[in-house]
């Protein structure tokens, strides 16, 4: 695969760039050593494309790991307890906890938060406009990189995966707010 687009949300790039340059060649390197060809091997089961030969975003995910993991990249996740105090009129829950919810980052290492995302536009946003944040809030990062399929590659991807492209126009539509950390979204393709 290869780097195909760069944006710089909240100054993100100029502020990974200075103070994640060993973080920033690792991911360059993990990038640049998938070959995405390996993929390309989920059969579409829907229905203007039925058996056409997509690429894969389980698999492309698995790649990210088995590169970052032993590179001491770590999955963190942040168990969520959630409150009760903001019911009314005695409402309980019915629901006992048996396993508890939680939020995770792909991958953090030295307080750099890296997110692969190849799903629908809905999460390419929560990622960086909430999860970003929320994990800068605990402690866990002070800086962020999503890292999102071009046009071209989504195309090649089951529908409704969203792209770089339309996810770079919104977040200039937004515009940032006091609260967002610097991200550098990376868009990248075959």
């Amino acid at each position: 695969m290869k780097i195909a687009e760069i944006y710089s949300f909240n100054d993100g790039e100029k502020f990974v760039k200075k103070h994640f340059k060993k973080e920033i060649v690792e991911l360059k390197n993990a990038i640049n050593s998938i070959d995405a060809s390996l993929y390309k091997t989920k059969s579409s089961k829907e229905k203007k494309i039925p058996g056409k030969i997509l690429y894969s975003p389980v698999g492309f995910n698995k790649a990210f790991k088995d590169y970052l993991l032993p590179l001491s990249w770590l999955n963190v996740k942040e168990k969520c307890e959630y409150s009760n105090k903001y019911y009314v009129d005695g409402y309980k829950s019915p629901f006992k906890k048996k396993v508890y919810p939680f939020r995770d980052m792909d991958f953090v290492k030295n307080k750099l938060g890296v997110e692969v995302q190849f799903g629908k536009y809905s999460f390419m946003v929560y990622n960086v406009c909430a999860k970003m944040t929320i994990f800068k809030n605990l402690g866990h990062i002070n800086a962020g990189i999503e890292i999102v399929p071009v046009k071209e590659l989504a195309e090649q991807m089951s529908t409704g995966v969203s792209y770089f492209e339309q996810f770079v126009w919104d977040l200039e539509q937004r515009g940032t707010a006091d609260i967002d950390i610097p991200v550098m979204i990376i868009g990248i393709n075959a």
